[in-house]
């Protein structure tokens, strides 16, 4: 592209006034070993505004449960109250038949990692913890977030790991700004886990999103600071650590190949937020 042409990105603006520098840095730090963002990674302004209307969406849906989550009810509840609300306000759930999961929510309990599947038999009781996580789609463009809810009093051996998952998500949030890469986001999240003595999923992380449910790149939580993708400004992706209280192993449902559980039986927790990175660090598009 010439620098006096218009650029890629649709912005209106010569290239030489957009994305130019950006790109003329990332070659350098391409050739230096970094492993950098393509184009395709990259969201256009037009596709931004798109998106957030989606993410918008997607959070008054969470509102929408939190206010009506409570003990005695059933996941399948919480599946309706998702799927009447999203498709009353002109979406889709992402998840509904997506690789052929059943449902429009994932609603994971206890010692449920995540992809746990709304049953009408499962019923929330005082003391659970429990991980909302939805996900949708509004014009064709894609938005995902999850929420951990405590159901009534909880134990404090409870509410210390939604804290603590809480304070990852914030502690990555920090670092997720232009020029750091993903695994100072990784870093600042495990360590934390660590200290309070947790461990973090290392084979399940957070993706890109926005034009597709799951798109590159895929984003650790365990990596060495420094490591992985460098990030710029446009990118979107997702944060969402897994914090287990034990062991950060793990095992699929044999019978319905969906729900992870953790391998000993400890609590798990997760929050995800959506973000994109601006110029001077990251928008949460579903806060």
């Amino acid at each position: 592209m010439e620098r006096n042409d218009l650029c890629w990105c649709g912005s209106g603006k010569k290239y030489k006034k957009c994305h130019m520098a950006m790109e003329e840095r990332l070659a350098i730090l391409e050739e230096q070993g970094h492993i950098v963002p393509t184009r395709s990674i990259i969201k256009t302004p037009a596709q931004i505004e798109a998106i957030r209307k989606s993410a918008d969406l997607n959070t008054a849906v969470l509102d929408h449960v939190a206010a009506h989550i409570h003990a005695g009810m059933s996941t399948e509840e919480i599946d309706k109250l998702v799927y009447d609300f999203t498709t009353a306000h002109g979406g889709i759930p992402a998840p509904l038949g997506y690789e052929g999961f059943p449902k429009s929510v994932c609603t994971s309990i206890n010692n449920e990692i995540c992809h746990g599947i709304p049953d009408e038999n499962i019923i929330l009781q005082e003391g659970d913890i429990i991980n909302v996580d939805v996900s949708t789609i509004l014009n064709g463009y894609f938005s995902d977030a999850s929420r951990m809810f405590c159901i009534g009093n909880v134990s404090e051996r409870a509410k210390k790991i939604v804290r603590v998952v809480e304070e990852c998500v914030e502690l990555g949030l920090a670092q997720a700004k232009p020029w750091n890469h993903l695994g100072d986001i990784a870093d600042a999240i495990n360590t934390h886990a660590q200290a309070n003595g947790y461990s973090v999923v290392e084979d399940i992380g957070g993706h890109g999103i926005g034009l597709e449910f799951h798109e590159d790149p895929f984003v650790s939580y365990v990596t060495p600071k420094g490591s992985e993708m460098v990030l710029v400004p446009g990118m979107m992706f997702t944060i969402e650590p897994m914090i287990n209280e034990g062991s950060p192993d793990f095992f699929v449902d044999e019978d319905n190949g969906w729900t992870v559980y953790t391998e000993d039986d400890g609590l798990s927790a997760q929050i995800e937020y959506m973000v994109l990175i601006t110029e001077d660090g990251a928008e949460i598009l579903t806060k």
